[in-house]
């Protein structure tokens, strides 16, 4: 153009913004800084949006600069600039940007308010969001749809009910209810809220619905899990909304149908999926997997995933947490190797937090590293899911060293980070360090939930650890008003049955107001584990008497309480009341009553009551072996073992037991051995604690104290309290002193508040008739 006009050069930047010709634009905008052209609002705002298709970084950059031109040009007054460069922003994740930016403008109206709000929601600034919209109605600027739109997604997002009451309120004063979009929105809203009922006035009363509408009243049924009513709204959208079902709607559907309960009508969407062509979308492919891999129905998730035609990394990571979920952990790790061979997406946080679950066993120790150093490969470490995993991977495997160096390495932490971590510690029964990570989380400023507190009970093992860690957390639990949580209550009071103070144990229960089911079976435990069969039963009776239902635990404590008097009638009258309370099939109940009829001399009862062989869960066997060790049947305790394994059935921590038991009951060393070491090299059970005490009772029955302190040496994992009590005891029996001294020392090192410890080394001084010593320790004794 001979003559170029000011307006004529902005229309010209604008043009190749729309046509996708960026360089040319900002070409452009260099010819105009050259020839002194004024800038413009409008051109400088098109630049903006051109930034939004750059790189992350490059785009970043000429936002700031354009930025910088704003300012010197004197347009920071200027609405349209300023809303692109606060979506540049937010979009970039340039979040204290954005905000200098909002408090740069002169005039902020509610475009550039939503702006904030976006940009800040955005990037998970989900509260400061709220914030500026709660300060934007207190300036008095009118909200839009737009506005109401961004804040009521918000409020859904961050679940605030109080908050979201309030803006939906907002909605009605200002007229714009009727508008279908927002009224959508609402419906969501209400549904993450959980106010099922809002949610449904508000689509009875809209006068126009579209899909949206229909899509959102399923989804909120969905995660409520009323699958009836998805179907029923499914029926009357087709029907008389005469609106047909999309992607949305069938993943909706199919999620609901995520059960072995509701398979039959997940296989009807299935067709449906088919007939409408909409098998395709990768969305509801990966829908379809997972309803049939929650339903058990693995083959058909299986084929299903394979024949899919196209796949993503979330179908990926549906098939591998499936797998894990079902037990199928080989199969997880082979299909992570397989995806690490396509282009079908990288890996993300999900999917090695999915494969880490599948490496949460001792066994599974090594996979589990190789799979951390992926996730260090790809550079994921930082995530705090990635995190998370990973601690619950190495304390599910017992390698506790390995799960401090991660949380040590962690760049943040949450609840969740120590919670898993005190919660290993406390499986290990190692109350230490499982109250160290609670010290330091409360530094922290981290705040404890009632998971925490539940974790460190559970560590408290000893009257030792009850001395220095439960009671003190009692204390704490009592400050900080916890004691109306149920679940806590009720783990003191197990927490003080396990340390030996049955006393604190019934006063805690007897405190408690409304005693749930869940108190009464604490309770009845306690008694249980204390051998006080017949307080057991006598709770059982109150109970019935409170007018509480009985439940599967509950049942089966009461018939182990029997077990432990081997009192046959009272527990054929509890294995009565099964058929009653329809239990008669419930595998723990009917595992609990083999146990009182083995113990109870009758193997013919307890034979039974066996299900089908093919059946059997491994608790069954693990009943069976030890019923026939008690009486003296080694033999057919072995042959059970050989017959579990010829059938497919994995024998576990407890068989193992089982069968150690048996063997130092029988006296036969070599055979304990064998199953020992056999244990990690063909079964794959690594030996824990309570295999070791096994093999140290068996070795000190027969006075083998050499073997005994060399086996306890060598151990893979340290000795606790009831290696050096057997060891102890084992001592009396053949009057050695030497090893019961060095056995007594370890033990009240471990605990110095254990009366046992010294009531079993009086009984040694005294069968070595030292009693010079037997009264020392008696008035040491009367000092602690």
């Amino acid at each position: 153009m001979p003559h170029r006009t000011d307006s004529s050069w902005y229309t010209a930047v604008s043009g190749c913004v729309r046509r996708g010709l960026d360089s040319t634009a900002f070409a452009l905008l260099l010819g105009m800084r050259e020839r002194d052209v004024p800038f413009s609002g409008f051109a400088l705002a098109s630049l903006v949006t051109a930034c939004e298709r750059r790189g992350w970084e490059e785009g970043a950059a000429c936002g700031v600069a354009i930025h910088a031109l704003t300012h010197r040009a004197g347009l920071m007054g200027n609405v349209y600039i300023g809303t692109a460069l606060l979506h540049l922003y937010g979009s970039r994740g340039l979040v204290s940007d954005a905000q200098q930016l909002f408090w740069e403008m002169p005039d902020q109206n509610v475009v550039s308010w939503t702006a904030l709000m976006v940009a800040l929601s955005s990037n998970s600034y989900l509260e400061e969001a709220l914030a500026a919209y709660r300060r934007m109605r207190r300036e008095g600027v009118p909200c839009n749809a737009n506005a109401f739109a961004t804040v009521v997604s918000l409020c859904g997002s961050l679940e605030d009910e109080a908050a979201g009451l309030q803006v939906a309120a907002h909605v009605v004063l200002s007229g714009l209810q009727g508008l279908v979009s927002l009224a959508n929105l609402l419906i969501t809203m209400f549904g993450n809220l959980g106010r099922v009922q809002d949610a449904e006035r508000l689509f009875d009363r809209m006068e126009e619905r579209d899909r949206i509408s229909w899509n959102a009243m399923i989804s909120m049924y969905s995660h409520e899990g009323a699958c009836s009513k998805c179907f029923m709204l499914l029926s009357d959208m087709r029907r008389h909304g005469g609106v047909r079902p999309d992607v949305t709607t069938l993943c909706s559907l199919v999620s609901v149908c995520a059960s072995l309960d509701h398979l039959a009508p997940g296989s009807g969407i299935h067709s449906l999926c088919n007939r409408s062509g909409l098998n395709s979308s990768v969305l509801v492919g990966n829908a379809l997997v997972n309803m049939y891999s929650a339903a058990g129905r693995m083959d058909e998730a299986e084929s299903l995933f394979w024949t899919m035609s196209r796949r993503d990394v979330i179908s990926w990571n549906t098939m591998i947490s499936s797998y894990v979920q079902n037990g199928s952990c080989v199969e997880a790790l082979q299909t992570l190797g397989l995806l690490l061979q396509t282009d079908e997406g990288p890996p993300n946080h999900m999917t090695f937090s999915s494969a880490l679950g599948a490496c949460s066993s001792p066994e599974a120790l090594m996979d589990g590293r190789t799979v951390h150093a992926m996730v260090l490969q790809w550079n994921l470490q930082n995530n705090l899911l990635i995190g998370n995993s990973l601690l619950t991977m190495y304390s599910k495997c017992n390698s506790m060293e390995d799960a401090e160096r991660v949380f040590q390495s962690m760049p943040c932490c949450d609840v969740v980070s120590c919670n898993v971590l005190i919660g290993g510690y406390s499986t290990l029964e190692d109350a230490t360090n499982a109250m160290c990570v609670f010290f330091w989380m409360r530094g922290a400023e981290i705040k404890p939930n009632y998971i925490t507190v539940i974790n460190l009970q559970g560590s408290c093992k000893s009257s030792h650890d009850l001395h220095s860690y439960g009671m003190p957390l009692h204390a704490y639990i009592t400050q900080t008003g916890l004691l109306s949580n149920e679940y806590i209550t009720n783990s003191l009071i197990t927490m003080y049955a396990t340390c030996g103070d049955l006393e604190s144990s019934s006063d805690v229960f007897c405190r408690i107001k409304n005693k749930s089911v869940i108190s009464w079976n604490a309770i009845i435990a306690a008694n249980v584990l204390h051998g006080h069969g017949e307080e057991a039963l006598k709770l059982f009776i109150d109970l019935q008497h409170a007018g509480n239902k009985l439940d599967r635990f509950c049942l089966a404590e009461c018939l182990s309480s029997s077990a432990s008097l081997a009192s046959l009638d009272e527990g054929m009258q509890l294995h009565g009341l099964r058929v009653k309370c329809g239990l008669d099939h419930d595998s723990h109940v009917v595992n609990a009553a083999m146990d009182m009829y083995g113990k109870c001399g009758k193997m013919d009862d307890m034979l039974k009551m066996l299900p089908d062989p093919a059946s059997q869960p491994t608790q069954c066997w693990n009943t069976l072996i030890p019923g026939y060790a008690r009486y003296g049947y080694l033999k057919e305790a072995e042959d059970t073992f050989k017959h579990m394994v010829s059938i497919g059935r994995k024998p576990d921590y407890v068989t193992f037991v089982a069968l150690l038991s048996a063997c130092s009951h029988a006296g036969l060393v070599d055979k304990g051995i064998n199953y020992y070491n056999s244990m990690a090299s063909t079964c794959g059970v690594p030996p824990e604690i309570k295999h070791c005490v096994c093999i140290v009772d068996l070795l000190g029955r027969l006075g083998q104290f050499v073997e005994a302190e060399k086996f306890i040496e060598e151990m893979p994992v340290l000795p606790n309290d009831l290696i050096w009590r057997s060891l102890l005891s084992s001592s009396r029996t053949y009057k050695n002193l030497d090893i019961g001294r060095k056995a007594a020392k370890n033990l009240l090192e471990l605990d110095p508040f254990d009366d046992s410890a010294y009531v079993l080394l009086s009984n040694l001084y005294a069968t070595n008739a030292r009693w010079v010593d037997v009264d020392k320790l008696r008035s040491h004794m009367k000092t602690i």
